[in-house]
């Protein structure tokens, strides 16, 4: 008979061992984004080769797997995406399962982004509405004619009996109104960047009508930004020569470029490259 713990009891539980791995384990998108940064590559290297939309890639390396449109697609741009950085998709494709309950039975695709904002149908004048509207205001002025009349012959027959002379008045006109033009208010966001210097180009990227992941380099194809824009937030690029703009969801961008407001009506969901120069803001 033994005192103590068997040999047995003495080994590591296989659970506790188990949960240290997951630990030290990094996330799929993490996991991701260390392998094309080690592979030197963009977010938009990525995006060409393997013709996923930067805004999904960026996503996807934020863990953030909704914009892909269902489990199905999620698992389909890991593994493109890992491909294309060079490593194994297997391991991060048993992870995401792990995560979100094994494998998913497949599911229609919600698009990223709306080809076109949905505007409201535009509906013709009711004509019948007017026409009985009309008609019933020809009837009424009559009537009112008709009335006022009689009650202006009986007033003059009066005066004629009693011998006194009925007198007309001009009827008064009523002085029109002249509207005051509005005031024209200064745009905030033009007055912010008005004081650009001339000998530099300036470009003020603003997420407004939502977010859209960006990046920005100089003329030397230095890279000043690349990252998510997140809605309400703004970056300020400028540079001696150019500014060289990618925008993952050009509808969701205004561009502000030397002091002056860019009128381009940008699709949403579509990904746009801009150059910029000094003077006017027009495209390169």
């Amino acid at each position: 008979m033994s005192i103590g713990n068997s040999p047995q009891d003495e080994r590591p539980f296989e659970d506790d061992r188990d949960d240290r791995e997951e630990a030290a384990r990094p996330s799929i998108g993490r996991a991701l984004q260390q392998a094309r940064i080690a592979a030197g590559l963009t977010v938009d290297d990525v995006s060409s080769a393997t013709r996923v939309r930067i805004a999904i890639v960026h996503a996807i390396e934020q863990d953030d797997f909704a914009p892909c449109g269902g489990d199905v697609y999620a698992r389909g741009h890991i593994r493109t995406l890992a491909r294309a950085v060079h490593i194994d998709p297997e391991p991060l494709l048993a992870q995401f399962a792990d995560a979100h309950g094994g494998r998913p039975a497949p599911t229609p695709a919600a698009p990223m982004f709306e080809a076109e904002r949905i505007r409201p149908e535009r509906r013709g004048p009711n004509w019948t509405a007017a026409m009985v509207a009309a008609i019933v205001a020809v009837i009424g002025f009559a009537g009112f004619t008709l009335v006022k009349g009689g009650d202006d012959s009986k007033d003059a027959r009066a005066q004629a009996t009693e011998g006194s002379t009925p007198t007309v008045s001009a009827p008064v006109s009523p002085t029109p109104k002249k509207d005051k033009p509005a005031d024209p208010k200064p745009d905030p966001s033009d007055s912010a960047i008005a004081a650009a210097p001339r000998d530099k180009v300036t470009v003020q990227v603003s997420a407004a009508d939502g977010r859209s992941w960006i990046s920005a380099k100089d003329h030397n194809g230095r890279l000043l930004f690349d990252g998510l824009l997140k809605q309400g937030q703004s970056q300020t690029f400028q540079d001696n020569e150019e500014i060289n703009l990618v925008l993952g969801d050009a509808g969701a961008i205004q561009l502000y470029v030397n002091g002056k407001k860019i009128e381009d009506e940008f699709k949403p969901g579509a990904v746009e490259r801009l150059t910029y120069t000094k003077g006017d803001p027009e495209v390169g």
